[in-house]
């Protein structure tokens, strides 16, 4: 067979691209083999990836077994959690590109002929996904896993984010300063990606859901034993995949993007999906609108309520039989036909997966939970492109709300006003200038909506941006308005006191004025200045497309 390494292993002209290889201890019959790159975003400064050299350990002994020579490269990562609140969450989301860029530069240059895919948490499995279906060679992702789940706080399994409602309480006069710093040693027992549904897991799951991880694997946790197994068997499967011509686009088409956006509706997925789902769609060429995001949220019901709404967590998923558990009580509503790693269909894979033998934490499709999980679209004046609610996450006495503005160009503004008791029940906050050109890099925000609470406002006030929020977020929320405002979106001209009615059952976001007004006004608005003076934040900021086209940076015509 013919393999794409064969552009620097051989023939008499390759002799010096074999002698670098040899340099680190490859000879002549390893360079006779399929050559895999293993991208692995290990490092010792996020907990979703600390336990992935070990895992890479157990990849480049599958990949041997199967004949193929395992070469490994190295990919950036942040953690959401670390950079959150500070100027460190900007970054967050525009690594995503980097991530893609790397790997397509690494695979590339080195004419590697398949990927495996080593990575954790939110922007980093995305971005992952993008390099592979943009270079289409055969790729297989397999996570870090989630932590353990910590000390029960309030009735639910604790993480890193029972601390910021710990500290609520705390403030409230709940619990004193020595229990609340004692729950730092407690909430998060173990590394691995963050034991709540947050987007970490949610991407994992999404993964399998595309069919670029082996069926099961997605939410084994961190430290368990079929973590290392799973790292094996994709280690193996991945020659196979170059042996047969599998590549990234044969998988990652129209079905499997279907197929996980049902998923993440089943399991009641964080909202970031509605970024990721439209930058993978964009690299595979694939067109796609937000608004397939809601068509298919409304179709499918949620299956299986997790933490941060529930007491069960991720690990308790897996117990109870994880994404083809799930995948098999929605194979009705599934595109069945679409490839996945295994070299068989979602279908075929399904065949293996028995109904009915995983508790009651998964329900079946005709005994669904009573609220949504998936995600609603909304469009009006404020957000002709689209802006993203999560209906599951808003108490349904909020699914309509009406009230006149308080506007923060920044989140540190709107947290000042909040502190000092400037805002009242009835309340809509305009948060702007947050989004993927103007944040710059749509940073989470998870402070306004914890101030909220800890107002007793949350229940009583609503906040709109085009920024992102936190999945902890509560109140009714509505994110990645679209265009945002510092593209010149209605967003942007929205005044201190006009009406704003936000109506999720109708999927409808207004501005209670007339075209004509808001015309006027745009036309009196002016660009500001990027916030950034240099550096890649600045890129960004120059070229990223809107949310409602996942905030991607364009690279083709």
């Amino acid at each position: 067979m013919q393999y794409r390494s064969g552009d620097t292993t051989q023939g008499l002209e390759r002799q010096t691209h074999r002698a670098l290889y040899k340099s680190m201890g490859y000879d002549d019959k390893d360079l006779k083999k399929p050559i895999i790159g293993i991208a692995n975003a290990w490092s010792t400064m996020v907990p979703g990836h600390y336990n992935l050299r070990t895992v890479s350990e157990f990849v480049r002994k599958g990949i041997k077994s199967a004949e193929g020579m395992p070469v490994e490269f190295g990919v950036i990562g942040a953690c959401t959690g670390i950079a959150d609140g500070h100027q460190g969450a900007h970054y967050v989301l525009p690594t995503r590109e980097l991530i893609a860029n790397s790997i397509e530069v690494m695979a590339e240059a080195h004419r590697l002929d398949g990927l495996v895919l080593l990575g954790s948490c939110d922007k980093i499995i995305p971005g992952m996904l993008m390099a592979a279906v943009r270079l289409d060679i055969p790729a297989i992702l397999v996570n870090g896993g989630p932590a353990l789940g910590g000390t029960e706080f309030n009735g639910k399994k604790s993480d890193v984010t029972t601390l910021k409602e710990a500290l609520g309480h705390y403030r409230g006069g709940d619990i004193s300063e020595t229990d609340l710093l004692a729950m730092e040693d407690q909430v998060m027992p173990t590394c691995g990606s963050c034991s709540r549904l947050g987007p970490a897991n949610t991407m994992a799951c999404i993964a399998e859901a595309l069919g670029m991880a082996l069926p099961g694997t997605g939410v084994i946790p961190a430290e368990h034993w079929a973590r290392k197994k799973a790292a094996f068997q994709s280690g193996t499967q991945i020659v196979e995949l170059v042996n047969k011509g599998l590549s990234a686009r044969k998988i990652m088409g129209p079905a499997a993007l279907q197929n996980a956006i049902r998923l993440s509706s089943a399991i009641g997925g964080s909202t970031n999906v509605a970024l990721q789902i439209p930058a993978i769609a964009y690299e595979a060429a694939i067109d796609f609108s937000v608004g397939l995001l809601d068509e298919l949220s409304a179709q499918t019901p949620l299956l299986i309520d997790l933490s941060p709404d529930s007491f069960a967590n991720v690990p308790d998923f897996y117990e109870a039989g994880g994404v083809p558990a799930v995948l098999k009580e929605i194979e009705a509503l599934l595109e069945k036909d679409a490839l996945t790693v295994t070299g068989e269909t979602v279908g075929e894979n399904l065949q293996h997966v028995v109904k009915d033998q995983h508790g009651d934490l998964i329900r079946a499709l005709d005994n669904p939970h009573p609220k949504t999980g998936g995600l609603a679209i909304l469009y009006g004046n404020l957000s002709p492109e689209g802006a993203v609610a999560k209906p599951g996450a808003i108490d349904p006495a909020m699914w309509r709300f009406e009230g006149p503005a308080k506007v923060f160009d920044s989140e540190n503004e709107a947290v000042e006003a909040i502190g000092a008791d400037k805002i009242r029940a009835g309340d809509v906050l305009v948060l702007r200038y947050m989004g993927p050109k103007g944040g710059p890099g749509m940073p989470e925000m998870s402070q306004v909506g914890r101030l909220l609470k800890e107002k007793k406002l949350a229940g009583k006030t609503a906040i709109i941006s085009d920024g992102r929020f936190s999945g902890t977020t509560n109140g009714c929320f509505v994110g990645h308005i679209s265009p945002e405002a510092a593209e010149g979106g209605a967003l942007a001209i929205v005044a201190e006191g006009d009406v704003i009615v936000i109506d999720i059952r109708k999927r409808k976001i207004d501005l209670n004025l007339s075209q004509s007004d808001i015309k006027t006004r745009q036309a009196k608005w002016r660009r500001p200045p990027i916030k950034v003076k240099s550096g890649y934040l600045r890129m960004y900021a120059q070229t990223a497309r809107s949310a409602a086209h996942g905030a991607i940076i364009p690279n083709r015509d």
